[in-house]
């Protein structure tokens, strides 16, 4: 465990060192092209899945049929590998994100770039009609929005409530919406350094066509994230209910 958790952190300073060169390195085609900021970060996801099979034995795997239109991605969220692979398979990931990343170097710069709508969690009901509002004016260019339904990461087996500006998107914008499992914190945790071996799983679920009622959708959406994801836990040898 020790030569795991040394390998761990090998990886952890490769990745954000190797982040930092490539954000350097690409920002001037950035600032000039949106596909510029797609490339760097296209090159970026598939470095760090690389880097996580050679140096810590970690698997990346997209199963299910992958969204490619306009649609509402809602995606289970246990760290930032589950970004990683849902960034890489997408043709072009558009992400809810907490407002306070805009000021992370590059991260910031980039997500910009790509159309991230930042939200303040700390304003609610005025954040999710800001939220709305954003997302009608960034889909002027085709993509796939990913929102995060429970708002941030959660660790496996933790129960944190869906939030309803899922539902509020996916009225408003009348797209289908693709629910997303995983149980990528089983081996990448939301804390800490240790990155386990294994097979870490991101999962496209059936279509959610548009036109749903909001309590029979959000009921579905928790039903279909939170089941599979507790079944792709177990298939790694991870019981949800043990960590309760």
């Amino acid at each position: 465990m020790a030569l795991q958790w040394i390998r761990s952190l090998i990886f952890k300073i490769v990745m954000y060192a190797w982040m930092a060169v490539l954000g350097i390195l690409f920002s001037p085609y950035a600032l000039l092209s949106k596909n510029g900021a797609l490339r760097a970060c296209k090159l970026y996801a598939r470095s760090v899945i690389w880097m996580a099979r050679w140096m810590v034995g970690l698997h990346g795997e997209v199963r299910g049929e992958v969204p490619t239109g306009e649609v509402v991605i809602a995606a289970k969220h246990q760290s930032f590998f589950d970004i990683i692979l849902i960034f890489d398979a997408v043709p072009r990931a558009k992400f809810i994100m907490k407002r306070e990343l805009l000021w992370t170097p590059f991260i910031g710069l980039y997500a910009k770039r790509l159309g991230c709508i930042p939200v303040d969690r700390g304003k609610k009901g005025a954040a999710v009609a800001k939220m709305v509002k954003d997302v009608a004016a960034e889909f002027s260019e085709p993509g796939q929005l990913v929102i995060y339904p429970q708002g941030t990461r959660v660790a496996p087996g933790v129960h944190k409530k869906y939030k309803v500006g899922t539902a509020i998107l996916y009225e408003g914008l009348e797209y289908p919406c693709v629910p997303a499992a995983t149980n990528v914190g089983v081996f990448w945790p939301r804390t800490g350094v240790l990155r386990k071996p294994g097979t870490a799983t991101v999962e496209f679920l059936p279509t959610i066509a548009p036109g749903t009622g909001r309590d029979t959708f959000m009921s579905a959406l928790e039903q279909a994230i939170e089941s599979r994801s507790n079944a792709l836990m177990h298939e790694v040898g991870f019981d949800p209910n043990d960590a309760r």
